[in-house]
């Protein structure tokens, strides 16, 4: 077993230090630690450390939930991981697992809904959010997506409510077969040759920027796609 002075060395954490690591409070590290999302710590005498695996496994839990994961969620995919994964594996689980969005999923009441939104909305005006795409239903609550904003605009537009849901239902069609095409050519131009060749931990964080960068460009890409895209029609139209 490593000495502290030596622990210390290899980078070994102790809770407090694990907690602010990854931006947690050491009450619900603890506490996730109680349900088995970390390997058991070093321990020195009374006082328990922590290395690199028990990071990776606390980034890893945060991107799952991250994705709406509820705990117990986490808890199952936690435990069906191989008891012999490593720093760099959990990387990669998590790289797989990263949320495109850059706010986590968060449960709203229906004045929590009015108080992000910034303004009152009646139920008519969250069920238009609802067919456009910008709030989910989750549980007795909602989800606020990170486009609310543009619902909310779109609330004082008049358009009828008919073709907002129509636009809002191509939109989510015509995404997730976007969506699925590019995570496949991600697996297999990405992420299955990376999983072909030994790789260190130095590999592992490297691919995490690859991906994260690449999703950055993926959605400006997506963006500017459309407007040419939409340009086109229009160019078609006219020439007709």
């Amino acid at each position: 077993m490593l000495g502290v002075s030596e622990g210390a060395s290899e980078g070994l954490l102790t809770i407090d230090e694990l907690a602010a690591a990854v931006g947690l409070t050491v009450r619900t590290t603890r506490y996730y630690a109680t349900l088995g999302l970390l390997p058991p710590p070093v321990r020195q005498g009374r006082i328990a450390y922590y290395g690199p695996l028990h990071r990776a496994h606390l980034e890893l839990v945060r991107a799952l939930q991250d994705h709406g994961f509820t705990l117990q969620a986490v808890e199952r995919y936690v435990a069906s991981l191989p008891a012999d994964a490593t720093v760099e594996d959990l990387a990669l689980q998590r790289v797989m697992h990263t949320s495109w969005s850059p706010l986590p999923h968060e449960e709203l009441d229906h004045r929590g809904l009015e108080e992000r939104a910034g303004r009152t909305l009646s139920d008519r005006d969250v069920a238009v959010l609802e067919k456009v795409g910008t709030v989910e239903r989750q549980g007795s609550g909602y989800v606020a997506l990170p486009n609310l904003a543009v619902g909310v605009e779109l609330l004082d537009l008049d358009v009828p409510e008919d073709s907002l849901g129509a636009a809002g239902d191509a939109i989510r069609r015509h995404m997730e077969a976007l969506a699925d095409d590019l995570t496949e050519i991600l697996r297999e131009g990405i992420l299955a040759p990376y999983r072909r060749e030994p790789h260190s931990p130095e590999d592992a964080e490297r691919l995490e920027r690859t991906v994260s960068r690449l999703r950055q460009l993926t959605l400006e890409a997506v963006v500017t796609g459309f407007q040419r895209a939409a340009n086109a029609v229009i160019t078609r139209s006219l020439a007709r």
